[in-house]
Order: C-alpha cells, then sequence, then structure tokens
C-alpha cells in the first residue's frame, strides 16, 4: 500500500514531496525539509538512507514511529537501539536461491491445500535471483546433475511475480549487481527512493562503493525481506575515514585498496559502518571504490559507504543505456534529500577519524609469504638483507663473496648474463583483479609507452598473461594496449589457474644451468595470490608478489635489485636511460580509459548478453502453472514439510515439557558443524537416504548442491565429523539417545525423539552458531525436532534464523554455564513460555533433578515475538494469506 492513499493515513505523510524533472513526471517523494530538523544534515549519509526507508515504510507495527527518532538521535542511540529496515531489493545466488524459492513453492502448495488462490505468494519485495557460475560451469559438464535444478529455476521465472531471474551463462552475482542490477535511485508505487540491497552473496557489500547501501544476510533473512518484512539491527556506529594527502604517482589501485584495510583492520571497527569522505575520495575511481567496500570482511565492518558524488554520476554515465533521462532525476532527486556528496563544501563534513592517501606507496611482497610486504623503494635494499640472511622466510644465507657472482650463457643465439635477483619468470595473472581492471589497464599502458620508449623485455624471461575471464582480454582489446603487452612477451596463454599454482613452462635449459653453475637466488615476479619458495619452479629461490604493471616493469628491469626510484628501467636505441617514471601511466590516465573505453565497452557487451539471454537456458523446458510439480523421484528438490498441520488459529507460544538435549556442545559451533555444504560421507545419514534412492557414492554431489531436498540437508545436520558432542565424549556426527543409552547418528537419535513425541533443545557454549551465514543451520534443527538452544552467546545472524524458524534462543545468565550450572547434558528440561511473551523477558527452567535456573530469551522485538509465536517467519506470512 502507497503511503498517503486514503486507506492508510501514514503517521509521517506530511513529509511527502513531489520532485519535478522536465524529462520526469511528478515523482514523490520524502523531503527532509519538511522535517524541520537540524539533527538531519548533522546525520551521516548512511544514516539519511535508513532514516528515508524508515519513514516511506512506518506502518507502526514492523517499523515504528520510534525508530525514526532513534535513527535522528543515532549518535546517543548507537549499539542501543534496534531499529526496522526495509531495504529496496533482494539478491540471491543460486546455492541460496535455491532453498528459497522451494519455499516459497512450498508455500503455495500449502495455501492451496487451504482453498486459497496460490498466485497470492509472490515476494513482496523486488528479487534478482542470479544463476551463478557455482551451477553454470557444472551444469555444461554434467548436465543430468544441475538440470533439475535449473528447471525449477526457470519455472520460477515464470511462475513469480516480482522476482527476476537471470540465467546461467551471463556473469557472476557480484558482477550483475554492479553493472546491471543497481539503480541508485528506485521508483515504485508511485515513489522515488534510494536503491539499497540485502544479498545472500559475500560480494554484497561492493554496491556501497557506488553510493547504495547494502549487506549481506543469511538465507532465512532474506526469505523475510523477501516476504516483506524489514531487517531488524542494532543502531551501528558509524566510522568516518577522512582520506586527505595525495596519492604517489607509483601507487596503483591494489596498493590503495591493501593500504586503507590495514588502515581499517587496525582502527579496530568490528560492525560498524564505515563513511569515506575527505578530498581524497575525489582520488578514487568508482571500480576503486567498489574494491574497497568489497573489502568489509578483511576489517570486519559492515558496509564501506561512498556517497554518490560527481565521479558516481560519471561512472553512470558510461554504464547506462538511456543515461539521458535517469540521471537528470536521480541528480535532482539526490540533491533535494541531501544525498549527494560535494567535497567543495567542508561545512557539512563530521570530525571523524583522517587517513593521509600520502602514506599509501607501492609494494610487493616476498621473497616466500604474502605477509612480507617489501616497499619498491626498499627492493634492492631488502634483497641485499635477504642475501644475507640465514636460511629462513626472509634470507638465502649467500657468502659476501658470492653475492656478485654473474653466470653468462646463450641463448638463441645471443649472450647474457644471470646473477643474484635476475627475474627469470614474469606473470600477469589477474584471477584476483576481475572486479577493478584499473591494475590490468595500466599494466598494459606501462607496455605500451615503454614499447615507444624503445624498452625490451630479455627473451629468455618466461612472460605470461593468464587472465581470469575472458572479459579481461574483451577490455584489453578494446583499449588498444593488448598489442603492446604481447611485445614484452605477455601473450595471453589461457584461462585459470597457471603460475601461482606451478603451471609455468620449463625454463630454457641454458637459463637453468646457469642458475644451477652459479647456485643463484634467481627470482619469479607475478601478479596472483601464491608465491612459496619453489612454487614458481623448483630452481627459482625468490618470489615476489606485485601488482600487474609492477610485474610488466621488473621483467624490463630483469632483476628485482634494483630501485625503481633512482634506477633506470633499461637504455633506449639511442643509448638514453628510461626511468619508470617517464613511462609510468598517471592515474588520471589509467581512469580515463577505463571510464571512457573500457567500462562502456564492457557495459555494451552485458546488456548485449542479456538480451540474447543462454541459449540452453531459452531451450530449458518447464511447468506453466501456479504450483510446481513436484517430481517424487528427485533427489535435488523435493517439498519442505515446513508447513504441515497450517491453520489459521492464532498462535500462543507453548511450554516445552520434558525435553532431552539432543547435543551437549561447547564453544564456538559454527554452521559448518551444524550444517556442512560438502562432500556427502559415505556412511552418513545422508548417504544412506541417497543409497535408498539407487544412487552410487559417485552421484551423491554436496550437501551445498541439495539445499533444495530438506530430507537430504535435514540427515546432514550436524554431520560434520568434527562435530564435538559431549555426551558422547568423542569427535563425530554421533550422540546419545539418552532414554536407551544407545549412541546412534545424530538423525537416527532425533527421528526417535520425534517418533515418541519427545520435544528437543541443544545445549552449547560461547559463539554457538558462528562462521558463515547458512539457513539450514536452523531449518535442520527445526525439522529435527529442536525448540530451543540454550548457549552462553549466539552469533546475530544464526541467532536471527533459530528465531525466523520458530526455534527460541535461550542465553544463560551471566556468570552461568552448563558446567556451573553441574548440567550433565541428561536430564530433562521444562522451559516455562508464558502468553504474554516479550522481547528480552527472562525464562524459568526447570531440571527432572529438582534444580531450576533463569535463562534470558534472546527476542529482540515484537516482530521476533510474533515469528516464535507462529512457528517462523514462513509459517506467519502463510497464515496471514488464510480467510
Amino acid at each position: 500500500m502507497a503511503l498517503g492513499s486514503p486507506q492508510h493515513e501514514h503517521p509521517f505523510g506530511h513529509l511527502i514531496d513531489t520532485l519535478q524533472s522536465e524529462q520526469y513526471e511528478e515523482r514523490r517523494y520524502f523531503n527532509p525539509q519538511k522535517l524541520r530538523d537540524v539533527r538531519y544534515e548533522k546525520l551521516p549519509f548512511c544514516m539519511r538512507v535508513l532514516l528515508e526507508s524508515t519513514i516511506r515504510k512506518c506502518d507502526g507495527f514492523y517499523i515504528k514511529t520510534d525508530d525514526v527518532s532513534s535513527i535522528l538521535d543515532w549518535q546517543k542511540q548507537q549499539n542501543q537501539a534496534e531499529v526496522a529496515f526495509s531495504p529496496a531489493r533482494v539478491l540471491l545466488q543460486d546455492f541460496t536461491g535455491i532453498p528459497a524459492m522451494v519455499d516459497l513453492a512450498a508455500m503455495r502448495d500449502a495455501l492451496a491445500k487451504q482453498g486459497v488462490d496460490p498466485n497470492l505468494v509472490n515476494p513482496r519485495c523486488p528479487t534478482d535471483l542470479i544463476v551463478d557460475h557455482s551451477l553454470q560451469i557444472d551444469y555444461k559438464m554434467e548436465l543430468i546433475r544441475n538440470k533439475e535444478r535449473l528447471q525449477f529455476f526457470k519455472w520460477c521465472s515464470k511462475a513469480f511475480k516480482n522476482i527476476n531471474v537471470v540465467p546461467p551463462d551471463i556473469n557472476t552475482v557480484h558482477q550483475l549487481n554492479l553493472e546491471y542490477l543497481c539503480q541508485v535511485v528506485q521508483e515504485g508505487e508511485g515513489f522515488i527512493y534510494p536503491d539499497s540491497v540485502v544479498g545472500t552473496d559475500s560480494h554484497t557489500t561492493m554496491i556501497n562503493g557506488l553510493g547504495i547501501l547494502g549487506w549481506g544476510v543469511g538465507g532465512i533473512e532474506s526469505e523475510a525481506v523477501m516476504l516483506g518484512q524489514p531487517v531488524s539491527l542494532t543502531l551501528p556506529q558509524v566510522v568516518g575515514c577522512k582520506l586527505v594527502g595525495t596519492i604517489s604517482p607509483l601507487a596503483t589501485s591494489i596498493d590503495i585498496v591493501l593500504g586503507i584495510t590495514k588502515h581499517l583492520r587496525q582502527a579496530g571497527i568490528g560492525g560498524k559502518f564505515v563513511e569515506f569522505f575527505g578530498p581524497g575520495v575525489q582520488q578514487l575511481s568508482a571500480p576503486d571504490r567498489t574494491t574497497i567496500a568489497n573489502m568489509c570482511p578483511e576489517y570486519n565492518a559492515t558496509v564501506s559507504f561512498f556517497p554518490v558524488d560527481d565521479i558516481t554520476l560519471q561512472h553512470f554515465k558510461h554504464t547506462s543505456t538511456d543515461h539521458t533521462e535517469k540521471l537528470v532525476v536521480l541528480e535532482d532527486y539526490l540533491k533535494a534529500i541531501k544525498l549527494f556528496r560535494s567535497y567543495s563544501d567542508q561545512s557539512e563534513e563530521p570530525q571523524y577519524s583522517e587517513m593521509n592517501l600520502s602514506s599509501i606507496v607501492p609494494h610487493v611482497s616476498g621473497p616466500k609469504r604474502p605477509q612480507d610486504r617489501v616497499a619498491v623503494t626498499c627492493m634492492k635494499e631488502d634483497f641485499i638483507n635477504c642475501l644475507n640472511e640465514k636460511v629462513g622466510f626472509k634470507g638465502f644465507h649467500i657468502s659476501k663473496e658470492k653475492q656478485a657472482t654473474q653466470v653468462p650463457f646463450l641463448h638463441e643465439g645471443a649472450e647474457y648474463n644471470l646473477a643474484h635477483g635476475s627475474v627469470v619468470i614474469a606473470a600477469v595473472i589477474s584471477c584476483t583483479n576481475n572486479c577493478n581492471p584499473s591494475v590490468m589497464l595500466a599494466a598494459g599502458l606501462l607496455a605500451k609507452k615503454a614499447i615507444e620508449a624503445g624498452l625490451k623485455v630479455k627473451p629468455y624471461i618466461r612472460t605470461s598473461l593468464v587472465p581470469g575471464s575472458g572479459i579481461v582480454t574483451h577490455y584489453l582489446n578494446t583499449s588498444g594496449v593488448l598489442p603492446y603487452l604481447r611485445k614484452l612477451g605477455f601473450e595471453v596463454v589461457g584461462y585459470g589457474c597457471a603460475t601461482c599454482v606451478g603451471n609455468t613452462a620449463p625454463l630454457p635449459e641454458s637459463v637453468v644451468d646457469a642458475i644451477k653453475q652459479g647456485d643463484l637466488v634467481a627470482c619469479g615476479v607475478l601478479s596472483g595470490n601464491r608465491h612459496l619458495e619453489g612454487r614458481l619452479c623448483d630452481c627459482v629461490r625468490a618470489n615476489y608478489l606485485a601488482s600487474p604493471p609492477l610485474v610488466v616493469a621488473y621483467a624490463i628491469a630483469g632483476t628485482v635489485s634494483i630501485n625503481l626510484e633512482t634506477e633506470p628501467l633499461g637504455v633506449n636505441s639511442e643509448g638514453k636511460d628510461v626511468y619508470l617514471r617517464d613511462i609510468w601511466p598517471s592515474k588520471e590516465e589509467v581512469n580515463h580509459t577505463e571510464e571512457n573505453i573500457v567500462i562502456a565497452s564492457m557495459f555494451k557487451e552485458l546488456r548485449s548478453r542479456m538480451e540474447k539471454g543462454s541459449s540452453f537456458w531459452n531451450s530449458l523446458e518447464s511447468a506453466e502453472s501456479a504450483l510446481f510439480p513436484w517430481d517424487p523421484k528427485s533427489t535435488y528438490i523435493r517439498c519442505p514439510s515446513f508447513f504441515n498441520k497450517l491453520s489459521k488459529e492464532a498462535c500462543t507460544p507453548q511450554s516445552i515439557e520434558g525435553a532431552y538435549p539432543l547435543l551437549f556442545l561447547g564453544d564456538k559451533v559454527t554452521t559448518d558443524h551444524i550444517s556442512p555444504a560438502g562432500s556427502i560421507a559415505r556412511v552418513s545419514a545422508a548417504a544412506k537416504y541417497l543409497q535408498s534412492k539407487r544412487l552410487t557414492p559417485r552421484e551423491f554431489n554436496s550437501y551445498g548442491a541439495r539445499r533444495g531436498n530438506d530430507a537430504v540437508m535435514t540427515r546432514g545436520t550436524f554431520a560434520s565429523i568434527k562435530l564435538q558432542n559431549r555426551l558422547i565424549g568423542k569427535t563425530g556426527p554421533r550422540t546419545l539417545h539418552i532414554p536407551s543409552g544407545q549412541t546412534l547418528d545424530v538423525f537416527e537419535a532425533a527421528e526417535r525423539y520425534q517418533r515418541d513425541g519427545v520435544p528437543l533443545i541443544i545445549l552449547a557454549g560461547k559463539e554457538y552458531g558462528s562462521g558463515s551465514s547458512r539457513d539450514w543451520a536452523a531449518k535442520g534443527p527445526y525439522l529435527m525436532g529442536v525448540r530451543a538452544v540454550i548457549a552462553e552467546s549466539f552469533e546475530k545472524i544464526h541467532r536471527n534464523h533459530l528465531v525466523g524458524m520458530g526455534i527460541a534462543p535461550l542465553q544463560f545468565l551471566s556468570g552461568q554455564n552448563a558446567d556451573s550450572l553441574e548440567l550433565c547434558g541428561k536430564e530433562r528440561f521444562t522451559i516455562n513460555i508464558p502468553q504474554e511473551l516479550t522481547p528480552r523477558q527472562q525464562l524459568v527452567v526447570q531440571v527432572d533433578t529438582g534444580k531450576s535456573f533463569s535463562v534470558t530469551a534472546l527476542f529482540e522485538n515484537d516482530m521476533d515475538v510474533a515469528f516464535f509465536r507462529h512457528g517462523g517467519i514462513l509459517k506467519y506470512v502463510a497464515r496471514s494469506l488464510l480467510p
């Protein structure tokens, strides 16, 4: 229902205004000028996005007026107030998309049985589902394995409204989010509003580099947002990072990103929002910003936000086919609501932490470990020190009298000399640089300038160019630099893992003989991420990781024992010294080439592929029906039992009486322990199920691939071989069936408890559910009959998942745990849950030994309580549609 409609008197309807534009009709939007609150202009830009959504979506239940007040007063409320946020869209990739869409298909079935039109079940929040490369590659190699899942996705694309399924063979999810799906400003229900997104892909945070607020969530949280529920979050602290100073001309995007990452890691910003500002931001291209935002997990921030500015607009001019109209309203709107950043106006900048970009200098890593970083200006001195040091991570122990050794040799009829530090392998690899083409372009432009200056690479050096994907070759070609790379010997040799995993072509015999004769510390330089001693080649002892342009530079120099700042790379045909500074492309030159030639070409290619689609996807057959035709023989897609016994009657929390612990666990039980994603062991409960379907072990595939089959995933719950269960005292996916005293597979024990009508709980220590987000880590225990988890602390996303499945997350009181309460894990537990349950209420747990203790029910708000009352978010939404 749109704001301001006669059926719904919105509490903030008076703040709605109309934006007029010559190219656009009238658009309604939140006008901060009508707010008349001076605190708005003091808000960080990312907080303004939260506030706009909260005002527009305020309904008094999910999102309350108090949420608006909390955000406006964020400096006092940060880390305290719980607020609700409704993002503009949801992003799913295939592995997480399968269980989400299976749940919606199952909900349709359940409601149809109750006489409800199944077509009412659709995502309420616009959702993009990317059939990513994780299925694409497998599909082409083994059609049978993935045909069922792809046909299911094809049915989803036809059956559901408000969902956009991007077929395989287009691009990866994070690239599509950046290059195709992002809008900066969205339109819907007569409103214009900032784009924002939550996604189940770890790269979702990249989008913050384009001024779009977004972060990663778990599968169940994403389903809740799809079904119209907001995300609940504790109002975060916002840490400003002011960028000042001038970037070194030799510093590449990689240097900048790693420098900022190191700074933020040292700042201790875990769980916080980071917002960049200051004059230094204007030196960062849009791809630079998305790369920095993508590094959030490395410095443990939730988001790293770059407000929209002129550079962002320039980027969108090159990536949008119809930018003339959209960019006008985009800029007008963002300026109207003060979401457009102007760095010429210093008055609105808050006092935040500061980082001087002048401190960022180019580095290489080596000679044996990636963590041993060396400033390029110190490279010669550091290499000589490595020769002197005793053998170790930074030493080769070459005696002083042998450090000047030079060995002459013949190669292709010409005589050359090798010495300690001579480069014999130089490999430009882009597998770690695909999201930011600037460093690859810098390498190409440097090669062009080197050729024009008359420089060459000695022919005995084993040079190679291995792009991570065909798109890299495409933009190197489009920008005109690929021929120059070829002239220096950097020829495209293929795609995939090469030099960094030891797939280097053999060195010339004369080179190998010279290295052995002089016992030389020969060197390899590459732009990958692996370089252990002997990994590139068994006779190459020193290996350095460097940015692609530095790989080309060291190849031209022919040695790492050089100060690139003061010593020439080489001599041209006229006998003139040529220095690195003479051929190093400026950042402005790289950015110009990237924005005006490369990115525009890449986006044109992407849109062409989107329009053409995928031939095998287009030829794939799928049912034309509102209900999915479940195949009882399928071992990949199966209707789950979440909606069994669905009824309209209001639910009241039922006390848990006489529950046995299914497991008694310790600290830091991860989601990998709870729901493994890897291979299916041949002796597991899941394997027995698949064998009953006449599958051989070779056909088992993985738990990750079978997320659409609840029978497999439930049997795979707690199937980790590393699970440490105190009930049996040894590692493995086994537990004690307490009434019989038998040790069984966890699933078999849970199945027996359910047959006997006995509820289950789990006892655990600190940080239960840590690790990567995994929806089946909550769905599996729910289907096993687990009603509550009592732990010392919970990882937040997993806590949300438990609530979303109707499992109570109960926390021991401070200073208490299972050991202090002298629990052995074999008792029976009764948990008294009142009918009028409130957030964070203390509940009493009674033990059959006669003792009792209190726990805190970790329901953060009324919405959590409502979900728990109804048995989880899925049942809550399904019941709301019953007549």
